[in-house]
């Protein structure tokens, strides 16, 4: 959906202010990343297996230079080895948290790199990894460049370079920028609508309820980083792109309606309703009712398929 659309929104007389204010007014989980955010969560995500993993990298070894490599004719490399069953050495140099260490960052930004070695060589040591003939000390790559001078390759080592790394990638890939008075005329208008808070609801002022809307809301926001919350006059709608599931806080239970046909939830229970055809408020043909603590994972696990579900649909669109 992101690039469905985006043609609509450009201006022939301004194209490249248009294209990069409709970059930067893109509302939830489509929104551009600033730049804190982005430097910070490359160096945490699983980049190896990225379907573009070799875009990146060939952008990343290319910036700047005048004579391109050829980053097909390289292997992209795990420093600390894939290998689940790691040698007693390198388990020596990650310390006794290395099953931790391991898992946390064996695919990411350093950890990763090219190099022109035979992978049979993959699980050595670093120290091997470093002097073998085609190795990190004689690499002619930007992204070995620090690996040379290393004499060991454990958390901090891995840390330091993803900070590195991460920095340079600012400028690979500048955010666009547009000044504020620019930016404020493509931004939508819609018309004024009321503000409503938690105060709004009486039935989430009790004790139980408001105890049972308090553990919801953070299992809901725990879902994606992309779950907004949004106080409505009648209920309190979780939103991706658009609403995944609405509450209805009554007396003594929630009336939830999860955005999706009934006949594609998965529902071993049966606890859902099709309310198909039947007026009420909030979005979609599945009607849940909870209320106690105790109903709430089953009830995450529904509210998942809903907000996968949108979030596939707007990737495949």
């Amino acid at each position: 959906k992101t690039f469905a659309t985006f043609t609509r929104s450009l201006k022939k007389d301004r194209y490249l202010e248009s294209i990069k204010a409709y970059f930067l007014t893109l509302p939830s989980y489509r929104r551009f990343p600033k730049d804190d955010e982005f430097q910070r969560d490359i160096q945490t995500r699983d980049l190896y297996n990225f379907r573009i993993r070799s875009y990146w990298l060939r952008r990343f070894e290319n910036y700047g230079r005048k004579e391109r490599v050829a980053v097909d004719e390289y292997t992209i490399e795990h420093i600390m080895p894939q290998n689940e069953d790691l040698s007693s050495s390198w388990k020596n140099v990650l310390g006794p948290d290395w099953e931790h260490v391991h898992r946390t960052w064996l695919h990411t930004l350093g950890n990763l790199t090219l190099t022109g070695y035979n992978s049979e060589y993959s699980d050595r040591p670093f120290l091997e990894k470093r002097d073998m003939a085609g190795g990190f000390r004689e690499s002619p790559l930007r992204v070995n460049s620090g690996l040379r001078q290393l004499d060991k390759w454990d958390e901090d080592a891995i840390k330091a370079r993803a900070v590195r790394l991460a920095a340079t990638t600012m400028n690979v890939w500048p955010a666009p920028e547009l000044p504020s008075e620019v930016l404020v005329a493509y931004r939508p208008k819609g018309p004024e609508t009321a503000t409503y808070t938690i105060e709004d609801h009486p039935h989430l002022v009790t004790t139980n309820m408001r105890e049972l809307f308090e553990a919801f809301r953070k299992e809901v926001q725990a879902l994606d980083p992309c779950v907004t919350e949004e106080f409505l006059k009648y209920y309190v709608a979780y939103k991706a792109e658009t609403n995944f599931v609405d509450v209805v806080p009554l007396a003594r239970q929630f009336r939830l309606s999860l955005n999706m046909g009934f006949a594609e939830i998965s529902d071993p229970k049966g606890l859902c309703n099709d309310v198909s055809g039947v007026g009420r408020w909030g979005n979609g043909d599945v009607e849940l009712r909870i209320s106690s603590i105790d109903e709430l994972p089953y009830a995450i696990g529904l509210i998942r398929q809903s907000l996968e579900r949108q979030l596939g649909s707007e990737e495949s669109g």
